[in-house]
């Protein structure tokens, strides 16, 4: 029941907050979420694009509020990592519901598949927002963070938002369907990675 009431005074305030301030709540409140704050992404892009099917917002505009926002808040997150470091995170990440096993998980997770796992990443639930913080610790070449950080954000506020667009009303059933979808990007991460792999082994062949 916790969980719930706060899910639902979560979703009551992301609603209000755009309600209100439009792209600017988008922004801020994406920033928030990149930035180790949780409010999900879930429930603000969805949201956003019921607006936009009822002609409020514009998808565009919407999707680029997002995308601009998970960078900010991204950057923020990385440049904690930076000048903090792993000990300050670990002591203080509490406070933003950061728990030590989620700092370790995304250390392997960026360990194993090097920068490119911050692009990968802003299409993982969870990760998502997490993955900035070992890439700022591992002083990840900034250009390319913010390259895969931006990229990586675009597909997943477009993804969001057109689920919001396609459900209406009914935006909030997102929930329901969130692992079919969760799922849906999974299997194409791999297909990309795949493709990206017989790529490779067929140059190599050829050379």
């Amino acid at each position: 029941m916790v969980a719930l009431d706060i899910i639902s005074n979560l979703a009551n305030f992301v609603i209000q907050t755009i309600s209100n301030a439009g792209y600017l709540g988008i922004f801020f409140l994406m920033v928030a979420e990149s930035a180790l704050i949780p409010i999900p992404s879930e429930i603000i892009m969805p949201f956003s694009g019921y607006l936009a099917s009822t002609g409020k917002l514009n998808p565009v505009l919407i999707i680029l509020a997002g995308s601009i926002g998970n960078l900010v808040g991204s950057l923020i997150a990385y440049f904690v990592g930076v000048k903090l470091g792993r000990e300050f995170i670990v002591k203080y990440g509490k406070y933003v519901l950061l728990k030590k096993s989620h700092l370790d998980w995304t250390e392997s997770y960026f360990k194993k598949y090097g920068d490119r796992s911050t692009f990968v990443s802003r299409l993982l639930p969870a990760i998502r927002t997490y993955i900035s913080l070992p890439a700022g610790v591992a002083k990840m070449n900034l250009k390319k963070f913010s390259i895969y950080t931006f990229v990586g954000s675009i597909i997943w506020s477009a993804m969001l938002t057109y689920v919001g667009i396609a459900l209406g009303d009914q935006w909030t059933t997102i929930r329901h369907y969130s692992d079919y979808i969760d799922g849906a990007v999974i299997v194409g991460i791999i297909i990309i990675i795949v493709i990206i792999a017989k790529k490779r082994i067929g140059k190599q062949e050829s050379s």
